[in-house]
């Protein structure tokens, strides 16, 4: 529950702290004295949209605090998710509003965004405004408040988790169907890929290894001519022989006499002995590098169908490998399209016949609960003086959506005899603050929000009426704790806490204040609202007298 607000500088509220208990919370005062100030105080904590205008003249900033007791496991579990520290018993939500714009949200002392704070918030509190009387005129609306009344969301869980799975499975396979003429332009275009490249077999990096290979082949022929010809001018014995053989006749007669024509004589034997040597392992080499014409024209013509692929395909040997594997893992997928569609075809039609059994138990559920709604929430019509006014529930087949095929609307019956009409043709503004009030009486147990704020619910409505919504809080007071403002004190008289907002000039400014009030108090308070200031002694006497005796209901 909401234990306390603390406010500074918002307005004309230059500070206040706030106290509130877990029954029904009443928050009364003059007109302009700044009721409605608080309640955008709260919308600021809870981290609706704020203005700027709303911090107090000549302050750099405005701060609201709300702190909350007895936090559900359900809020703890959000806690825990979003990261922040907390105990089981409290949380603090605040926020700081500039007067340049901006504005700063905490939970717990921790900085967080608006929507955090606003999805934190939303499990704490729900706000009941003049403007919320206008959900009663949206027919479209009605289904959700006849789904909270119901209270068990298991049928419509199940029901929207298979219709989110058939609007996939359907917005796939129509993805698929679009897809069908570009399939068969990719699979012409893939099977092309393969035809070209698979053909070759062709490996990353061959086209390297074959430049390597056909100009080694090429210079094969030069390379063995270079070599018979280096072979023929040694071994020819009438040239260098027969220079060498003739060289060694001259001396061979003076080599025993003569040292030094000796050692030539020795050296021309080497070289014809080298020569030869040499002779030899230039033919060993010519026998190494063959020519082979075959093997040059396989290369030339591998390299220029090669070489053309690179081309047409903007890519080397290593692009086009890839492009290959690509193509073949294309082809498998795209060939398999149709069994796919076939599959998906067969998939929504199981879904669609499950969804459709679901919605009909979604309905017949909803036709049980609109009973009991009708009902109970007649009940509650009546006791808040609105006896005679039948509300049922206009429930008709219509398409199947996320929340079902139902088609809810309330009707009203006015008065006995007359037939049902929207409720936006014919009830009042104070019809419309009751018939909300039943509705929020009526679901008040059946959700886990702790705390609920009724602004101005008074509205349009008066005497006997006014004292059945006051009998109505304090009755969902004792199950939820709620906050009011009202300008009515039939409603005033039954609160479990009163409160009350003035205004008051203090150093030649306006400053509001907020005041728990006591017995006495609350007397004075009410005789106020009953006979305006300054009060009879006999205004005071019946203002007393309607407290003791609101005490007792």
């Amino acid at each position: 529950m909401l234990k306390e607000i603390y406010i500074r500088n918002l307005a004309v509220i230059k500070e206040a702290v706030i106290p509130l208990t877990e029954n029904l919370n009443i928050f009364t005062g003059e007109t302009g004295a700044g009721k409605s100030i608080l309640i955008n105080g709260i919308n600021a904590v809870l981290g609706h949209r704020s203005s700027k205008d709303i911090v107090r003249t000549g302050c750099d900033k405005a701060v609201i605090t709300a702190l909350f007791t007895e936090i559900s496991d359900e809020l703890g579990e959000k806690l825990d998710e979003l990261g922040i520290a907390h105990d089981d018993s409290e949380i603090s939500l605040t926020r700081e509003i500039n007067a340049d714009g901006g504005s700063v949200s905490r939970i717990n002392g921790r900085t967080a965004s608006a929507s955090t704070l606003r999805e934190i918030g939303s499990m704490l509190i729900n706000i009941h405004g003049q403007h919320d009387n206008q959900i009663l005129l949206d027919s479209e609306k009605h289904l959700q408040i006849l789904d909270d009344f119901g209270g068990d969301n298991t049928l419509l869980e199940e029901y929207r988790s298979t219709f989110r799975e058939l609007q996939q499975t359907a917005r796939k396979l129509g993805e698929l169907k679009k897809q069908e003429q570009g399939r068969i332009e990719k699979i012409k275009y893939f099977n092309e890929i393969i035809s070209d490249i698979g053909d070759l077999n062709i490996e990353a990096g061959e086209d390297d290894e074959l430049e390597k290979e056909y100009r080694n082949a090429k210079n094969s022929e030069k390379t063995i001519i270079s070599i018979n010809n280096a072979i023929r001018i040694i071994t020819d014995e009438e040239a260098v022989n027969d220079m060498i053989v003739s060289a060694e006749s001259e001396l061979s007669a003076y080599t025993d006499d003569d040292e030094e024509l000796s050692a030539l004589y020795e050296r021309l034997s080497a070289v014809e002995i080298e020569l030869s040597d040499i002779a030899s392992e230039l033919e060993k080499i010519a026998d190494r590098v063959e020519l082979d014409g075959q093997r040059l024209e396989y290369l030339s013509e591998r390299l220029e169908l090669i070489n053309k692929l690179k081309r047409k395909y903007s890519a080397d040997c290593e692009g086009l490998v890839n492009l290959y594997d690509n193509a073949c893992k294309q082809i498998v997928m795209l060939e398999s399209f149709d069994s796919e569609i076939k599959k998906l075809s067969e998939k929504r039609e199981n879904l669609l016949h499950t969804v459709t059994e679901q919605a009909k138990a979604l309905y017949e559920y909803r036709e049980k609960t609109a009973e009991k709604f009708s009902k109970q929430v007649t009940a509650e019509l009546e006791f808040l003086n609105m006896s005679g006014v039948i509300i049922s529930v206009k429930h008709e087949k219509g398409k199947l959506t996320i929340n079902g095929m139902d088609n809810i609307e309330f009707l009203i019956s006015a008065n006995k005899g007359e037939e049902p009409k929207p409720i936006s043709k014919i009830a009042s503004g104070g019809e419309l603050s009751r018939i909300m009030l039943a509705l929020k009486s009526v679901i008040a147990d059946k959700d886990s929000i702790p705390t609920m704020i009724f602004d101005e619910i008074d509205t349009g409505v008066s005497g006997k009426a006014a004292q059945k919504i006051g009998i109505k809080l304090r009755e969902i007071g004792k199950v939820r704790q709620v906050i009011c403002v009202t300008h009515l004190s039939q409603i005033a008289v039954m609160a479990d806490n009163h409160l009350m907002i003035e205004k008051q000039i203090i150093d030649d400014r306006t400053e509001t204040h907020v005041t728990q009030l006591d017995f006495d108090g609350r007397t004075a308070e009410i005789a106020r609202i009953m006979g305006g200031e300054n009060p009879s002694e006999l205004i005071l006497k019946t203002a007393g007298e309607e407290l003791r005796k609101a005490i007792n209901i």
